[in-house]
């Protein structure tokens, strides 16, 4: 197995929500807002090459939503998904797998793109993978997390028959070596990659803990729908990571790509910080 970190982008979201009750007097000394309380965050993809395949887990916001849309996150930076597979010598037609952690629009929005009049999958020979519990939640939304779920997102990638539905059995594998842990606090059925990778244990950690400042276990974004249950799942999961040495890569940190954790006073924190390549 070859793991590859896929930049996507960057993108602005509002301090206080991405925090939820822990207060920005705290939480702007771990990411600083700008003048209209909009800290920058990262769209990090992660690219597996396993056995013959090429997994590309999320795929950040893509780019066919109109200037509208684009407004309100504050698109910057230089890198793009398909800059970022180029330098490691891919191209989307080359992905045989796209791994959906969720159905959020700024992890599966560039799934679909715009071809003419048309919306198509912008990964012309992959499987799309999600699961059953969540493509349901996502195609049928509840007022909460409407604004999430884009049906333009989504309803292409079952109109291509390129949708398959991984079992919600927690552990599952998926591929050898890159097993399934499945959490429902940010959204039914999320699902992370758990992946073992030159002797350690990965996870990729998706909108569970989307960031380094997210590890404490009351900083829970105001986005959850169940913030009592990500808590218990953060907690749950830190305290086993911790005892397995594993380590945690950041979809959503603008800096930190991977840390080891270790218990301190304080509870469960970083221990060393690291890049993919690194390893």
């Amino acid at each position: 197995m070859q793991l590859y970190t896929i930049n996507a982008g960057y993108f602005k979201l509002d301090g206080g929500a991405m925090f939820g009750v822990v207060p920005k007097s705290i939480w702007s000394k771990l990411n600083p807002s700008d003048e209209h309380n909009m800290c920058n965050w990262a769209l990090r993809c992660l690219l597996i090459e396993s056995e013959g395949r090429l997994i590309l887990v999320d795929n950040g916001m893509g780019d066919k939503q109109d200037s509208k849309f684009f407004s309100h996150y504050y698109l910057n930076g230089t890198d793009t998904l398909d800059g970022s597979l180029a330098r490691h010598g891919f191209t989307r037609e080359d992905i045989t797998d796209v791994f959906l952690t969720h159905l959020h629009f700024d992890h599966c929005g560039g799934s679909i793109m715009r071809q003419g009049d048309q919306l198509v999958p912008a990964f012309p020979n992959a499987i799309f993978w999600s699961n059953e519990k969540h493509w349901q939640w996502a195609v049928t939304p509840n007022d909460r997390e409407k604004a999430s779920f884009l049906k333009e997102n989504i309803l292409p990638i079952r109109e291509s028959g390129q949708l398959q539905f991984v079992d919600t059995t927690q552990g599952i594998e998926f591929a050898r070596d890159f097993s399934i842990r499945f959490v429902n606090g940010h959204t039914e059925s999320m699902m992370l990659p758990q992946l073992k990778y030159k002797g350690r244990t990965l996870v990729y950690m998706a909108d569970l803990i989307p960031s380094l400042s997210h590890v404490p276990i009351p900083y829970v974004m105001a986005y959850d729908t169940r913030p009592l249950d990500t808590m218990v799942e953060k907690k749950e999961f830190l305290e086993e990571a911790v005892q397995g040495d594993y380590l945690l890569f950041f979809e959503h940190d603008p800096v930190v790509e991977v840390c080891s954790l270790q218990m301190t006073e304080r509870g469960v924190r970083s221990k060393e910080v690291l890049r993919l390549e690194d390893l």
